[in-house]
């Protein structure tokens, strides 16, 4: 069957039918409806296939009446340049929207400026304007909120309205820990010990700024675990091509990178071919980060860590409706073990 089609039916689909479709049990069915969390990615991803194959719809009419819950979710989008858009933000909304969609729920996009009212013009850069205007208009049940910083002022803010809410990324000790992660320092970690595997024992590191919580996690694990090895480590003055030339000239030459994103690494590729090197095993090796759709078009294609945002958004999407149920919002966050996807950029 064309993927993305759904198998004809004279009736409805009943949640017995997704059950053996997928091989699992009634209640399986049910938890990966109502409480992702609790259900292995593997496991999720196989009942999401059957409900999209079989077209299961549950029946929420009767308890959303009782309720008056809008089965619509809230998402704050990062402001992103629609003609350079980022890849992996672009990746995390249709996960969200598939997961969402799971359970009956909706996805409604929104950012400051964007709502109008309370004197939050096209100009206003404040997102706790817009939230309070989607609390107040009574359009969702609850938000998501990505990209958090150190001391973001959202976190509380929304934490005072008193709206059910989720993070991708961490929020700092003494915040609500309502967040769904991976652990950058560790997945970084496991690129250094693929590198340091392939015989590599001089590895240059090409990140950006360390206030985003994110990056500077990367840049620990890497220098954590290079020094564990005993590595010689070498960072990048700066997050340019340039920058990685001026490595590649010294005496002792990186003869592998580790960038912090994709975007990064195509810098490095494009330092090492200025200097008459090549990508690859017998050239210098590079590693990317986010496992982006560039990735596999590169030649030779990255190495690159690989974001579980299906399992990501499930989670997120199982938490908030937890909280939007009335049951009690979690008292830890969530960390989601990441993917080294190894291609011909390393070996």
């Amino acid at each position: 069957m064309p993927e993305g089609t759904r198998r004809p039916r004279r009736g409805a689909t009943t949640i017995e039918e997704v059950a053996r479709a997928a091989g699992v049990s009634r209640q399986t069915v049910s938890n990966a409806l109502n409480a992702p969390q609790r259900v292995r990615p593997d496991t999720l991803a196989r009942v999401t296939a059957a409900i999209r194959e079989l077209g299961y719809q549950p029946d929420q009419s009767a308890r959303s009446l009782r309720s008056g819950a809008r089965r619509t979710i809230g998402y704050l989008a990062p402001v992103d340049d629609p003609f350079d858009p980022n890849p992996l933000m672009a990746g995390f909304l249709e996960a969200l929207v598939d997961a969402a969609g799971a359970q009956g729920q909706r996805v409604l996009l929104f950012r400051p400026g964007q709502g109008g009212g309370r004197g939050a013009g096209p100009g206003s850069a404040d997102p706790r304007e817009a939230i309070d205007e989607l609390v107040a208009a009574r359009q969702v049940d609850g938000l998501v909120l990505a990209d958090v910083l150190h001391d973001d002022p959202r976190i509380g803010h929304v934490a005072r309205v008193g709206v059910p809410f989720v993070t991708f990324g961490r929020t700092a000790p003494g915040e609500p820990q309502h967040w769904v992660d991976i652990a950058n320092d560790a997945a970084m970690a496991v690129v250094v010990r693929h590198l340091a595997a392939l015989g590599h024992r001089r590895i240059g590191y090409v990140g950006r700024a360390g206030e985003l919580p994110w990056m500077a996690a990367r840049r620990a694990g890497f220098l954590a675990e290079a020094g564990r090895l005993g590595l010689s480590a070498v960072e990048a003055a700066r997050p340019d091509v340039a920058a990685v030339r001026e490595l590649l000239r010294g005496p002792e030459r990186p003869t592998a990178f580790a960038a912090a994103s994709d975007l990064l690494a195509l810098d490095v590729y494009e330092a090492v071919r200025a200097e008459g090197l090549v990508v690859g095993p017998a050239g210098v090796a590079v590693t990317g980060f986010h496992d982006t759709p560039l990735c596999r078009h590169l030649h030779p294609a990255l190495t690159s860590v690989r974001l579980p945002l299906r399992a990501i958004a499930a989670a997120l999407v199982g938490r908030l409706l937890d909280q939007v149920r009335g049951e009690a919002p979690p008292a830890a966050g969530l960390e989601l073990p990441a993917e080294l996807v190894v291609r011909a950029s390393s070996g």
